[in-house]
């Protein structure tokens, strides 16, 4: 427990950097900024630019009684599919006051429940405005408003993540702007990160396990470039789980990377032979999670115990404010 990151590095790039590279079975340790060692001109680095926004409001019925609201998914411009705690407490027609001319009205109740919204204005500012950011559960701060900034990349600019794609919180302006320098490609594609990613996998057979889908967008001008780097032969690599799941999809387009907007329920598992990406940044990750089961897939699964195993020993911080992985 003493090695869950609670807060981030005062730098993002100061975090620590583990380097597995498996073909030779070696594990060498850096800092986060040392990773343009990694990277040349024959490289082009795959960022998601998703942006999280405030998922988490409170609210109060007439009794007085608290809801917590985790907002999982937009239906349409006023309903969105939640999580409610006490859920027990509410029935279809409850009313959730929020602020002033801001409230949720209880349309349909299920596993999750289906929220009307009244509003006046834009919805993402009054969130941003009354809401929380969706830190994991493991993160425990007193405000949690307190790492709005930190539990974002500094290339974040799509809003609709109820979770960081965390791989990219390590770089700053600074660091971007120097792999730039080197002649490193930069390409951006965009995958919203849902609620799915932090259900554990509970069923014995791991081809058990239902996926959670994840809607991505790969721009013209983005599929475009993407199909003349995978034409030159540079070397792909992805930063973040949810970057690799989104050029795993669609390198199998037809044309590759086709633009547009999609949905991937892709399970990486040990097994699977990697299409395109050649390299992985990736964050250490919960215990059976099917993110560490696509890092798994990459670098196999001894090599990767072996890594954690290390990383233990040598006191990483772990998770979503923890340290980083380059696999090779």
């Amino acid at each position: 427990p003493h090695l869950i990151a609670q807060s981030p590095t005062i730098n993002r790039d100061h975090s620590r950097l583990m380097v597995v590279d498996t073909k030779n079975n070696r594990i060498f340790h850096h800092s986060f900024h040392n990773i343009i060692d990694y990277l040349n001109s024959n490289t082009v680095l795959i960022l998601n630019d998703t942006k999280v926004f405030n998922a988490r409001l409170y609210g109060y019925k007439n009794t007085g009684a608290r809801i917590e609201m985790f907002l999982l998914k937009q239906i349409d411009k006023t309903t969105w599919s939640c999580l409610l705690r006490p859920a027990k407490r509410l029935s279809v027609g409850d009313s959730i006051d929020i602020h002033d001319n801001f409230y949720a009205t209880v349309i349909e109740k299920k596993d999750t429940m289906l929220l009307h919204f009244t509003f006046s204005g834009n919805f993402f500012e009054l969130l941003d405005r009354h809401g929380e950011p969706p830190l994991p559960p493991y993160i425990k701060p007193s405000n949690p408003n307190a790492f709005k900034q930190r539990y974002q990349t500094v290339y974040a600019k799509q809003a609709g993540s109820v979770a960081a794609p965390t791989a990219g919180l390590h770089f700053s302006e600074s660091l971007l702007n120097t792999i730039r320098s080197k002649g490193v490609s930069i390409e951006y594609i965009t995958l919203h990160v849902g609620y799915g990613t932090f259900n554990p996998v509970s069923c014995d057979n791991i081809h058990d396990h239902p996926m959670h889908s994840e809607s991505y967008v790969i721009t013209s001008d983005t599929s475009h470039r993407l199909q003349s780097y995978l034409k030159q032969g540079k070397t792909f690599v992805t930063v973040g789980t949810t970057s690799t799941r989104t050029i795993e999809s669609a390198i199998a387009h037809s044309p590759p990377f086709s633009p547009g907007h999609f949905d991937s329920n892709l399970f990486i598992y040990p097994g699977y032979t990697f299409n395109c990406v050649d390299r992985i940044v990736t964050n250490f990750h919960l215990p059976k999670s099917t993110l560490l089961m696509l890092v798994s897939a990459y670098a196999g699964l001894p090599l990767i115990k072996r890594a954690y195993e290390e990383a233990i020993a040598e006191e990483y911080r772990f998770y979503s404010f923890g340290d980083a992985m380059l696999l090779i």
